[in-house]
């Protein structure tokens, strides 16, 4: 059959006449001439209106399913790759833990020198101010102890000897407590961490000395004369100093040793009459103490 002519198809729709302008347009009759598609023309006027809603409904279920793999793919690949994020994130940030805390951030070097220089010339303008007002308190007649004259800057052979004893002292006493005290220890790991980290070596003689000599211009050399050259008030002094040493990761055991070491260099203090002991003791304690750390964490790397 050479023509297939579409007239056939159309004719009745249940039996009844379909009335279409696609039955009146010759060039709309043929659609297969010598088995070959010519035109599709208006077909959706010659078929039944079931086969094409079939037709619709089939597409549109298609449609549908292809959306809604193409959603579910894509939300596959916004879940994978925001995991991912996390997973980078957190493998690529030190500063957080396993429990996903911040811990001590580590300070750049230049912000622990300025810290250390800035904090320092503050604690020293503060203990001049104080012995200077003392001083001129004194002049004047009023009851209060000259702090420049009671606690001077003198210095005498002897204060050598108790300088080195203070120095045997505290860093033998701190390093049995590092070995045997795992509150302190973690505490002072914590502190040397965040401010040593960063530095070079010659720069442990600034983080160890000024601190060392301002700090001790001020409790011992201004505080403690300024309430009394006694046992009361170098315990009260060294209170003040160990609460003081609380933060930065340093816990209260840290706060407990500082306390400890106020009383001793409080002591020297009075038996001496020097600041120069104080300060010098403090100093060299310190420089130790952050050297062990330095060596100590290199050997264990």
């Amino acid at each position: 059959m050479s023509l297939l002519s579409t007239n056939c198809w159309c004719s009745t729709v249940n039996d009844a006449p379909v009335k279409s302008p696609f039955l009146a347009s010759p060039s709309r009759c043929s659609t297969f001439i010598n088995n070959e598609f010519i035109a599709l023309g208006d077909a959706h006027l010659a078929f039944p209106p079931k086969t094409f809603r079939g037709f619709r409904c089939n597409t549109c279920s298609s449609a549908k399913k292809s959306e809604r793999k193409s959603i579910r793919n894509g939300r596959e690949a916004v879940g994978s790759l925001t995991k991912d994020n996390f997973v980078q994130n957190d493998e690529s940030d030190p500063s957080l833990n396993s429990a996903g805390q911040n811990s001590n951030p580590i300070a750049s070097r230049s912000a622990v020198l300025q810290a250390c220089t800035t904090t320092s010339c503050l604690i020293a303008a503060l203990g001049i101010i104080i012995r200077q007002v003392s001083h001129i308190a004194s002049m004047e007649g009023l009851p209060v102890l000259d702090c420049s004259t009671v606690v001077s800057f003198d210095f005498e052979m002897w204060h050598l000897e108790l300088i080195i004893g203070l120095v045997v002292l505290i860093s033998s006493c701190r390093f049995l407590l590092l070995k045997t005290w795992t509150d302190f220890s973690e505490s002072s790991e914590a502190a040397n961490q965040q401010v040593l980290t960063s530095l070079e070596p010659l720069d442990y003689m600034v983080v160890a000395f000024l601190p060392g000599i301002s700090e001790e211009l001020l409790f011992r050399g201004a505080l403690v004369p300024l309430l009394g050259m006694n046992l009361i008030s170098i315990g009260v002094v060294a209170l003040i100093f160990g609460v003081l040493h609380l933060g930065g990761g340093r816990k209260y055991s840290f706060s407990i040793w500082a306390t400890f070491v106020g009383l001793a260099y409080g002591y020297a203090t009075i038996l001496s009459s020097s600041i120069v002991v104080p300060m010098a003791s403090h100093a060299l304690n310190n420089l130790i103490g952050g050297l062990l750390w330095r060596y100590t964490s290199n050997t264990s790397e």
